[in-house]
């Protein structure tokens, strides 16, 4: 989000400021992995399709500038049993937006996709404009593009507080101190740490994925595998086709449900991470049921109604929040820095995000503004 709102106040003549804790499109967040998933229908809400609409359209531009392919086309799969909130939510989207779509039986599925092992009560939604961004690629991108507006992109400089001031805001870092008349946050997992009156609504959680050994590399390949989420008994998994590295890459949503401080998250794949990814594995890809080659560590930072969080700041309003996702913004990243760059130039956008306002939340108890400052001073 932080890359893509540079790119685009900068490309409106903004003078921007974009301060990175870590190196570019680094590993230790919730953007990075090879791949994530981009998919217009949308079983988490409608709401969502017309952004996802114009996310489209956006990184096909980024891509024409970066001259380098950012997004794969795949289609997509949304499986589970009828009633269930994917399988029911993805035709619900298709059918209030007009989307292409077929509706399968498992059968179908397996008989199409043979990667698959389904049970014939179980259907699935397949539609075609779904595939996976290469995320770092994408935040690269971004970057290069911010950069070539003008904008200045600090790595390796982290925030220690901010504070509103009569003309704006002040944020001071490791490296020094810096006034402007609008502040954008968006730190994903350490939004917490930036804004600590409103952590409770932010909330980190340990996310591991796992890259599984095939037998059939056709069968995986990007032309026979669509991207897929599967509400399965076992939990909502979703997966990717062979691309970039060896292996079948899979996870699970929520993983293990652990709350975690992003500053000492386990990076490490332990064996209980593997047995709960395999346990899909085994049951329905058994054609990639051979051994773990690869495993990353990742965050999601849920909302506690697991929408997005875009409003400015109740007590700052020079302060725009633009984050967290709940594991499945990176998809809207482009489509959300244009929304920034409407919100900090116009103080409105033509985009529809009602459902991502503060106020949907519990009122807090009164309190001054956050500042912005964890008890170690870190960023």
């Amino acid at each position: 989000m932080g890359s893509a709102a540079a790119a685009h106040l900068a490309a409106r003549a903004q003078r921007v400021i974009a301060l990175e804790q870590y190196q570019l499109a680094h590993d230790l967040g919730s953007s990075h992995g090879l791949t994530r998933i981009i998919r217009l229908a949308y079983f988490e809400h409608p709401s969502y399709v017309p952004l996802l609409r114009r996310a489209f359209e956006l990184w096909r531009g980024l891509e024409s500038g970066a001259r380098e392919t950012l997004l794969h086309i795949t289609g997509g799969l949304d499986v589970g049993a009828e009633g269930s909130e994917v399988f029911e939510g993805s035709r619900r989207s298709c059918i209030e937006h007009d989307l292409p779509h077929r509706l399968l039986t498992g059968a179908e599925v397996c008989r199409g996709f043979p990667a698959w092992h389904l049970d014939h009560r179980v259907g699935a939604v397949l539609q075609g404009d779904a595939g996976f961004l290469r995320p770092e690629a994408c935040i690269t991108a971004h970057a290069a593009a911010a950069r070539a507006a003008g904008a200045d992109i600090r790595e390796r400089e982290c925030v220690l507080d901010w504070e509103a001031t009569p003309g704006g805001v002040r944020v001071r870092t490791n490296r020094g101190s810096y006034e402007a008349t609008q502040l954008v946050l968006a730190a994903g997992p350490w939004m917490g740490e930036l804004l600590p009156a409103l952590s409770c609504l932010m909330r980190p959680e340990r996310q591991v994925l796992g890259w599984f050994e095939v037998a059939d590399h056709e069968a995986f390949s990007p032309a026979r595998f669509p991207v897929f989420v599967h509400d399965a008994p076992e939990g909502r998994f979703y997966g990717f086709p062979e691309f970039g590295v060896p292996g079948f890459k899979i996870g699970r949503y929520h993983h293990r449900g652990e709350q975690v401080n992003p500053r000492d998250v386990d990076r490490l794949c332990r064996p209980e991470d593997e047995a709960t990814l395999r346990a899909a594995v085994a049951r329905y890809f058994p054609r990639a049921d051979g051994p773990l080659l690869r495993a990353e560590t990742c965050l999601f930072t849920n909302t506690p109604d697991e929408h997005f969080i875009i409003d400015r700041h109740p007590d700052a309003p020079e302060v725009l929040i633009v984050s967290p996702c709940s594991g499945h913004g990176f998809k809207f990243c482009s489509v959300v820095g244009e929304i920034v760059a409407d919100l900090v130039t116009h103080g409105t956008t033509a985009h529809d995000i009602s459902a991502f306002r503060l106020a949907r939340f519990p009122p807090r108890p009164a309190q001054g503004p956050d500042r912005g400052t964890d008890r170690e001073g870190r960023r």
